[in-house]
């Protein structure tokens, strides 16, 4: 905290850094309390102008804005575009649901589904085990559900463009086997924001 008789913007670089780490424990111990948030702003701010790294000023930069007026609600790049899932290969594209796996959803689970693309003649098999999504080119003997797909239609469930239930009404998706085991796994995946707090809880 600052000492009496200083200005927060008197203070030499180094002690913003123990000014800001104990304001953060303040502002997470009482999230409304005004006076703490604008004291951490200030003190991120004043870290901002002294920084030397373009990435920790912007870091600064956006924590003061956040504390002072919330998380932004608009804005940002949506780095998911259509032309981005369109171009990605089959094995990104698992990567990329890896990412998206709740883990705390998927604890206990075990979910083994074959993908047999039929516009790119090959098969993959996708397997959450362990709170983990991994995918291989081996066909499983005993999945718990089979798909016929392409790709694109792929890309058209993840982009949100049509749902897995109207892909298979209209014939673009053949499922071999229960149909929970595809509804199951689906419900694993989290879409994520592009804003989120970094500063406060």
């Amino acid at each position: 905290m600052a000492r009496k008789g200083r200005a927060l913007a008197d203070f030499e670089k180094g002690e913003y850094r123990w000014i800001a780490e104990a304001l953060k424990h303040v502002v997470f111990a009482d999230p409304k309390n005004t006076e703490a948030k604008e004291l951490l702003a200030d003190a991120y701010e004043q870290m901002a102008y002294q920084a030397e790294s373009g990435t920790w000023r912007s870091v600064y930069v956006q924590g003061a804005f956040e504390l002072r007026n919330g998380v932004p609600a608009a804005g940002g790049l949506n780095t998911a575009s259509p032309d981005t899932i369109k171009a990605m290969p089959p094995e990104m594209t698992f990567d990329y649901l890896a990412v998206r796996l709740n883990g705390e959803k998927a604890a206990g689970k075990k979910i083994t589904v074959n993908l047999n693309f039929t516009d790119l003649g090959q098969t993959y098999t996708l397997t959450v085990e362990n709170s983990v999504l991994n995918y291989s080119k081996r066909p499983a003997a005993s999945p718990d559900a089979t798909l016929t797909l392409t790709k694109s239609t792929l890309d058209r469930i993840q982009l949100g463009e049509i749902t897995a239930q109207d892909a298979t009404a209209g014939g673009d998706l053949q499922i071999e086997g229960p149909r929970e085991a595809l509804d199951e796994l689906v419900g694993l995946f989290d879409t994520f924001p592009f804003w989120f707090n970094i500063v406060t809880p």
